[in-house]
């Protein structure tokens, strides 16, 4: 059965008649979180019944939640052909009030979503990729994923929360839909998410990098670098065979930015493979003509992987030289290492559960 989720405002519009009543909906769904179309009063109860008859409110079903000490939560989701996909809710600032209970400013989120049910890049080290490509997810089940973490967690329909295109898969591998759901995303009657709060995350596909800049939809773009030269990367992404890091460089270079905004180049530190100080300058070196910021990511293990978590003094050593050498750089703070944090991990780990 068809998700309403699934349609913009303007494909809703042309089904319902007036086509007025297709913003009332927009705003019952994802600002007055509906659990109903019968709950939408100010619509006739004729379109009412009629909406109940042809569509589902939500493609997700909630498996299994995971939360860490951290207050990170692992969300895993069935989707209505029963496989499943997992996101992600990273609290990044707490809510903070003042010593007469005023509230200075409000928490702050990042969620991280799928896009993809698998993943056909074969990352050498992400779990996702194991297990294979099996389809893409529409737009709705895209939204569905944000709509649902908003309302399982009480965050009210006007707190923006940064949205991160990084759970499995790989967005640009399903750029129709993932650039559909950017503008219902940002759509004023629905969740009113600006393509600035939007980072679309890729392992480095030139071609559809090019795609995406051309549609010029105003989100913010990481690229997955994780490697300084194509040979150590053909070994961790092979990928990069289609589409080596010069291509990448190139398409990056000409992609549309907001000035004030810089490229997010993540950089998965790995043990012994990618965290030595050569790298780092190569790394400088590689990224000199572009207005760049460094992401530096501890590799977080899982179970039969080969790669190891690197020491903290070797990415500390790496972000500085990479800093004093005037390329911006941060490292991510681990969230989750008590819980299946890793892409696929919870996945995984229910399918073992159930096997």
């Amino acid at each position: 059965m068809t998700s309403i989720l699934d349609l913009t405002k303007d494909e809703l519009a042309q089904k319902i008649k007036p086509s007025f009543h297709a913003r009332q909906i927009y705003q019952w769904i994802y600002q007055k979180y509906a659990n109903s179309f019968h709950e939408m009063l100010n619509l006739p109860k004729i379109l009412r019944d009629k909406l109940a008859q042809e569509y589902i409110l939500s493609p997700l079903a909630l498996v299994k939640e995971e939360q860490s000490v951290d207050g990170s939560k692992k969300y895993l989701f069935s989707l209505q052909d029963k496989l499943t996909i997992e996101s992600v809710l990273l609290p990044m600032k707490n809510e903070q009030f003042d010593e007469n209970g005023g509230r200075i400013h409000h928490a702050r989120y990042t969620i991280c979503i799928s896009s993809q049910v698998g993943c056909r890049m074969g990352c050498a080290f992400c779990l996702t990729g194991k297990s294979g490509f099996v389809r893409n997810l529409s737009a709705g089940e895209i939204t569905a994923q944000v709509l649902f973490i908003k309302k399982l967690n009480n965050i009210s329909a006007e707190r923006r929360v940064n949205i991160v295109y990084m759970g499995m898969g790989e967005p640009l591998d399903n750029l129709q839909n993932v650039a559909k759901a950017i503008g219902i995303f940002a759509d004023i009657d629905a969740l009113a998410i600006s393509p600035k709060r939007q980072t679309v995350s890729t392992s480095g596909l030139s071609a559809q990098i090019a795609k995406l800049g051309k549609m010029d939809l105003g989100v913010l773009l990481a690229i997955s670098l994780h490697a300084i030269d194509d040979e150590t990367r053909e070994k961790l992404m092979p990928i990069n065979r289609a589409y080596n890091i010069k291509s990448v460089i190139e398409a990056v270079s000409v992609f549309p930015i907001d000035m004030r905004k810089r490229v997010l180049f993540e950089y998965l530190v790995i043990k012994n493979v990618n965290d030595s100080l050569q790298s780092a300058k190569k790394l400088v070196k590689l990224l000199s003509q572009i207005k760049a910021k460094v992401n530096l990511i501890y590799f977080n293990p899982h179970n039969g992987s080969k790669f190891e978590r690197p020491n903290e003094k070797d990415v500390a050593a790496f972000a500085d030289f990479l800093n004093s050498h005037g390329l911006l750089c941060t490292i991510r703070q681990s969230k989750g290492l008590d819980i299946s944090a890793a892409c696929g991990q919870l996945k995984q780990r229910r399918e073992n559960e159930l096997a």
